[in-house]
C-alpha cells in the first residue's frame, strides 16, 4: 500500500500549515463542529490513528492496542503514520498480520487526520512535535493518547491544557506508572493524616550503560533521507526546529539533543514526578531549581549526565527528583516523609506493598504508632493497563477516569521543565498557578514562609487533606515562656 505523500491535498482549516512556529494552526477550528458519535461505520468501533509508530511507538502503542483490539476492545486501528517509510509499514504490517485488516498509510499526519474519520490518535512522535499534533487533533474532536513528555516546552503544555479542557476530549499522557494502583490508594492515607504533615518526597531514576545513555537505540544505513522525510521530522515550515543537515544519530537518538528533547528530565524524571505528584495530590510549583552537568558522556550530546530538580510546592511541600546516567546500582530510596512517619518504596515500577516507617514516640506521643507493611496491587503490565484504562475512559466519554489526565501532565512537565531551564540559564524559577506564569528572581518564596513563622500561623497541607492539626502542630515547652525581646530592658516573662 503506497503512502500518502501528496502535497496538494485540501484539508480542513484546523490542520494548515503555521509558518510562524506557533501552534495556533491548531486553534482554527469552532469547537461546535466537533465531532462525539462514535465510529465511522456500522461497528460502532472507536477508529484509532497512529502518529509516529517508530520506537515507542511501536512497542508500546501499536501492540498495546493490537492487543485489546483481538481481545475484543470496541476499538479499530485503521492508520498510522510516520516519516519513515520503515516505521509505517512495520507498524501497519503487524495490525494487519494481528488483526486482519490493514491500516492505511501516511507520511504526513495532517494527511491521515483530513482523510481518515478517526476517532482518536496515538502520538509517539518526538517531543517537539507532541504540543502541534494534540492540539490539531483535540481541535478535530479527536481523543489522544500522548506519549510523555507531553511537550516541549511549558508555555506549550499550558495551551495543551486549555485547548484540552475546552475540547471535553479524553486525553491521556503516557505515564504508564499512574496506572498503578498504589498511588491512590497513598493519596487516600496522605490526606486521612497517615504521616501527619506532609513535608517531602524525594525520587530517582538511576541508569548505566557502556554506550552513553540513548546511544544504545541503532543506527541503519536505511535511514536517510531517500526513506526519511527531513524537512517534516524537523518541523522546519512549523518553526520547530531549525534547519540541519540530515543526521542518523540526531533522527534516532535525539533525546541527546535540546532542540527535540530534554534528556533525563523530560524521558526519565517525568514518570517519578508524575507519580509522586499523583500520590500527594500536589500539582503545579512554587519555585523550581535544577542541577547538573555533563560530567562523563562526552559523545556530542547536550543534555546533562548527573542531574537534580527540587521543586517547592505552595502547600508547603518539597520534592526532590534525581539521577545519573552513568551509575544504577545504588538509587537513592523513593519515598514520602511526614512530621509522623514516612513512606517507603521499592525502585522502579514493580513494587506489590510499601512500608510506613513511623517517627520515634518523643515526637508522635503515640507509642501504638508500628512499622508496617501495606500491601497493594501488583500491575503486570503498566503500558497495557495504561492503554486499556484510556479505551475505557473513551468508551465511557468521561476525561477524568484516565489515571493520568491532562492536567496532571501538564503540571509534571511544569515541574521537570523548569528544571531544565534552571540547569541550563542559572536561575531560579518561580510559577504563579493562579495566572500560570513563569518569572525568575525572586526573594518572595522564602520571605513568605519566614512571615508564616513570625505570625505563628498554622500549616498547609496537600489538597484533600481531612485530619485537622494532626502531626501539623508543635508542643510549647514551659521554658518559651522566657523568650521574647526584652523591651525598655523589661524582662518578657515578667511583663
Amino acid at each position: 500500500m503506497e503512502a500518502h505523500t501528496q502535497k496538494d491535498v485540501t484539508r480542513r482549516n484546523f490542520i494548515k500549515t503555521s509558518t510562524a512556529g506557533t501552534i495556533a494552526a491548531g486553534m482554527l477550528v469552532n469547537p461546535g463542529t466537533q465531532k462525539n458519535v462514535r465510529g465511522a461505520d456500522s461497528s460502532g468501533k472507536i477508529r484509532i490513528g497512529f502518529v509516529g509508530p517508530g520506537g515507542r511507538g511501536f512497542g508500546a502503542h501499536v501492540k498495546s492496542l493490537t492487543t485489546l483490539a483481538v481481545e475484543g476492545q470496541p476499538i479499530e486501528l485503521v492508520a498510522v503514520c510516520d516519516v519513515f517509510s520503515e516505521h509505517r509499514d512495520k507498524a501497519a504490517d503487524h495490525i494487519a498480520k494481528e488483526t486482519g485488516k490493514a491500516p492505511k498509510k501516511y507520511e504526513d499526519y495532517r494527511d491521515m487526520y483530513e482523510l481518515e474519520d478517526l476517532d482518536a490518535v496515538c502520538i509517539g512522535t518526538p517531543d517537539h512535535w507532541h504540543a502541534k499534533q494534540t492540539v490539531d487533533a483535540l481541535n478535530a474532536g479527536l481523543d489522544v493518547y500522548c506519549e510523555k513528555p507531553m511537550t516541549k516546552t511549558v508555555e506549550e503544555a499550558l495551551e495543551v491544557m486549555k485547548v484540552w479542557k475546552k475540547s471535553g476530549q479524553v486525553m491521556q499522557v503516557g505515564v504508564q506508572s499512574t496506572s498503578l494502583p498504589v498511588w491512590d490508594t497513598v493519596n487516600q492515607l496522605l490526606k486521612s493524616g497517615k504521616l501527619g504533615k506532609v513535608l517531602q518526597y524525594q525520587t530517582e531514576y538511576f541508569r548505566n550503560s557502556v554506550q552513553g545513555q540513548w546511544r544504545y537505540y541503532k543506527l541503519t544505513e536505511s535511514m536517510n533521507p531517500k526513506n526519511i522525510n527531513w524537512d517534516l521530522w524537523l518541523g522546519k515550515e512549523e518553526g520547530l526546529a531549525e534547519d540541519r543537515p540530515f543526521d542518523r544519530a540526531v533522527y534516532k537518538q535525539w533525546r541527546r539533543f535540546w532542540p527535540f528533547g530534554s534528556g533525563m528530565y523530560t524521558d526519565l524524571f517525568v514518570h517519578r514526578t508524575t507519580a509522586m505528584l499523583k500520590a500527594t495530590g500536589l500539582r503545579f510549583p512554587g519555585r523550581v531549581v535544577g542541577s547538573g552537568g555533563l560530567y562523563m558522556e562526552y559523545d556530542g550530546r547536550d543534555v546533562p549526565d548527573v542531574a537534580t530538580v527540587v521543586s517547592e510546592f505552595p502547600e508547603g511541600v518539597q520534592g526532590l527528583v534525581t539521577a545519573t546516567m552513568c551509575n544504577q546500582n545504588t538509587p537513592i530510596q523513593q519515598l514520602i516523609r511526614g512530621h509522623f512517619g514516612s513512606f517507603t518504596f521499592g525502585n522502579g515500577e514493580g513494587f506489590e506493598n510499601f512500608n510506613f516507617v513511623p517517627e520515634r514516640p518523643q515526637v508522635t506521643l503515640n507509642s501504638k504508632l508500628k512499622e508496617e507493611t501495606i500491601p497493594t496491587e501488583k500491575v503486570k503490565n503498566t503500558t497495557y493497563a495504561h492503554f486499556k484504562n484510556w479505551v475505557e475512559a473513551m468508551i465511557a466519554r468521561d476525561p477524568q477516569m484516565c489515571n493520568n489526565p491532562t492536567d496532571l501532565g501538564t503540571a509534571a512537565i511544569v515541574n521537570v521543565i523548569l528544571g531544565a531551564m534552571s540547569y541550563r540559564e542559572g536561575k531560579v524559577y518561580h510559577f504563579d498557578s493562579e495566572t500560570m506564569t513563569v518569572h525568575d528572581g525572586s526573594s518572595a518564596w522564602a520571605k513568605q514562609w519566614e512571615a508564616r513563622s513570625e505570625n505563628r500561623e498554622k500549616p498547609q497541607h496537600i489538597p484533600g487533606w481531612k485530619a485537622g492539626d494532626y502531626g501539623s502542630t508543635l508542643q510549647e515547652p514551659d521554658y518559651m515562656k522566657l523568650a521574647g525581646p526584652w523591651k525598655n530592658g523589661v524582662d518578657p516573662a515578667k511583663s
